[in-house]
């Protein structure tokens, strides 16, 4: 006789497959390009790089991917961007406040507004690119 496992497991299952799908549509180099892009203009990279800051702002990037890729499902479903923001906007928060505090950790205080609204743009800019991967796969029935 078959083992059941419990519902929680399937769910992370699954999960963890859509995730391992949806990221097919990512690449390192676009991670990196758009990385040094949003950041360079308030300093120089080299010292972002000897801090290990990069690695920290490429796993923001990725899970905040992830987190529009996962909401726009209910898209499919008739909700707008507006709505799907709403619906997760304590996860894309907490992402936007773990990085910012990451980068500002390694400079003075000179730059923490301005560092702060970029923080925020580049998380939300990702969680868009994972918002329209995710729509497309849904409308290529992909997923």
């Amino acid at each position: 006789m078959k083992e059941l496992g419990s519902f929680k497991d399937r769910r992370y299952q699954k999960e963890m497959l859509y995730e391992r799908k949806i990221l097919r549509d990512l690449s390192i180099e676009r991670l990196h390009s758009k990385m040094k892009v949003n950041f360079y203009p308030l300093f120089y990279w080299s010292k972002i790089e000897d801090m290990n800051v990069e690695e920290y702002c490429m796993d923001i990037a990725i899970e905040s991917f992830l987190l529009g890729a996962r909401n726009s499902k209910f898209s499919i479903r008739g909700e707008t961007i507006d709505q799907l923001k709403e619906r997760c906007m304590h996860e894309e928060k907490l992402l936007i406040d773990t990085l910012y505090e990451v980068i500002n950790n390694c400079f003075d205080d000179s730059y923490q507004e301005s560092l702060y609204y970029i923080c925020e743009q580049y998380v939300q800019d990702w969680w868009y690119e994972g918002c329209e991967a995710g729509v497309r796969r849904h409308r290529l029935r992909l997923i």
